[in-house]
């Protein structure tokens, strides 16, 4: 019992149950993405572009105001003149101000704030996305931590099986067949041990790629909430609050607008104008008048009678772009329902995993005391000694393994809910959270074509003076044997 009590011991200090005084938080690795991570940052940016374009829109349909200017200097002229100036200057200001153009202003600027909206779903796509790979990387660090502690105590336990089997063997207990059989299975350990040091570093490397900092200490995840009870129960919350599903029936509505902005083609055209002409001769007109201003203004309409089949084409090409996104979005929806069932199916079956893998565990522990036992009486050999030691430890690696499944499962299951984004995790108490409403207020009212914003700089930090990640462990581990 003691045996056991120490491997329940290892198990619990390699996976999720121990909590240094510095370790780091899930909760302090998804605020420093969130923060720093440069495909959510490059997202915003995106998002920020397309906030233009409601801007771009709404400036086809307000007034415009051109000032054109020319000097010429008037060296022969073809014809006689009684009065022939030598040079003139010339300068207009026009004004145009649109009134009607078929629809094109109204609809398209309605098609670009469907796709705002749908830029403001794919950025939370994103986040839920960035969020899922931290979760990942995070958990599979603790998981080979886990299984490099695991392999690490499975070579010990395995180098003083050999000890004491060479010493056996040299007493004349054991044959040499038994000591080879030691000698084999631990060069093999010894081999697991660096694979899975390997595997920590790629998991450690994946963790800095994610949030700019190495892993240090990580703590045991917290619980999730809200996970669902059924997989019906998932499919209604994701239909409603999916962001992939709701980028893409917004596209879908934005192409709806596109059909009749390409339909305006073929409807008439009427805006009013006013236009100031100047002219001066610069005293060359003998008669004196060298100076004078012409004032106009307006009304224009413009019919469109013939155009090749041009608008009719580019109304057909619309609808047919429509019916795509309308397609699309149907694609979308049956993606995330197979996302959300086979989420909830991993997770229930990684938690029935653990469940079962409690019980190897605990049956595989006592088999080697047994086993180990029934040895020293002469009933059991070395072999069958090795071969419950690998039970045990493919018992613990399916345990460690399964607790990370399942916690993944879990929340992968909560961002394809559309659950999984920065408010739902409280990251809202590690710094003010982004939010994409406030750029787009801050530039739908502009309409001075001079203002700019700061030259473009990258937010995230870069990673290569951060030290390259080793396979080794921080902490020591009890192992057990």
């Amino acid at each position: 019992m003691a045996k056991r009590r120490i491997i329940a011991g290892l198990l619990a200090g390699a996976f999720v149950f121990s909590t240094p005084a510095s370790a780091e938080t899930l909760k302090e690795a998804l605020a420093r993405a969130y923060f720093d991570n440069p495909t959510l940052a490059a997202a915003r940016a995106n998002l920020r572009a397309t906030d233009e374009n409601v801007v771009i829109q709404r400036s086809q349909g307000l007034p415009g105001v051109d000032a054109t200017g020319s000097f010429s200097e008037l060296l022969q002229q073809s014809t006689p003149a009684v009065v022939s100036p030598e040079r003139l200057i010339r300068g207009n200001v026009s004004l145009n101000v649109p009134v009607y153009q078929g629809g094109a202003v109204r609809n398209g600027i309605l098609a670009a704030e469907n796709r705002v909206e749908a830029g403001r779903a794919d950025l939370r796509g994103t986040e839920s996305a960035v969020f899922a790979q931290v979760v990942a990387a995070y958990m599979d660090v603790i998981l080979n931590e886990a299984l490099v502690s695991l392999s690490a105590n499975n070579v010990d336990v395995l180098a003083i099986n050999l000890q004491a089997t060479s010493d056996r063997f040299e007493i004349g207990d054991l044959t040499r067949t038994d000591v080879a059989q030691s000698q084999s299975r631990l060069a093999l350990a010894e081999g697991d041990l660096e694979s899975s040091r390997a595997n920590l570093i790629e998991a450690r490397e994946r963790y800095l790629q994610l949030t700019g900092a190495p892993p240090i200490d990580l703590q045991a995840p917290p619980p999730l909430p809200g996970l669902p009870a059924s997989p019906d129960g998932a499919v209604d919350v994701a239909l409603e609050y999916n962001p992939d599903i709701i980028a893409a029936r917004e596209n879908a509505e934005a192409a709806g607008f596109d059909v009749e902005v390409a339909g305006s083609g073929r409807l008439p055209r009427l805006s009013l104008f006013a236009s100031s002409d100047y002219q001066n001769f610069l005293g060359t007109l003998p008669s004196g008048n060298n100076a004078g201003t012409d004032l106009t203004v307006g009304a224009q309409i413009s019919i469109p009678i013939f155009q090749g089949g041009r608008p009719a084409a580019q109304q057909r090409q619309a609808g047919a772009f429509a019916s795509a996104a309308l397609e699309n979005a149907i694609a979308v929806e049956r993606s995330v329902i197979a996302q959300v069932r086979a989420a909830f199916s991993s997770w229930r079956a990684a938690r029935a995993v653990i469940v079962s893998s409690e019980v190897a565990v605990d049956a595989a522990a006592l088999s080697l005391e047994g086993v180990r036992a029934e040895n020293t009486v002469g009933n059991r050999t070395v072999l069958d000694i090795l071969d419950a030691q690998q039970e045990l430890l493919n018992a613990q690696t399916q345990l460690v393994t399964a607790r990370r499944n399942a916690y993944v499962a879990g929340f992968s299951l909560l961002a394809a809910m559309g659950r999984a984004e920065a408010r739902d995790l409280g990251l809202e108490d590690e710094g003010p959270l982004y939010d994409p409403i406030d750029n787009y207020d801050r530039v739908r009212g502009i309409i001075w074509d001079w203002q700019r914003d700061l030259e473009p700089a990258v937010e995230s930090a870069r990673t290569v003076d951060i030290p390259a990640q080793d396979g080794e462990i921080s902490a020591d581990i009890p192992a057990g044997d």
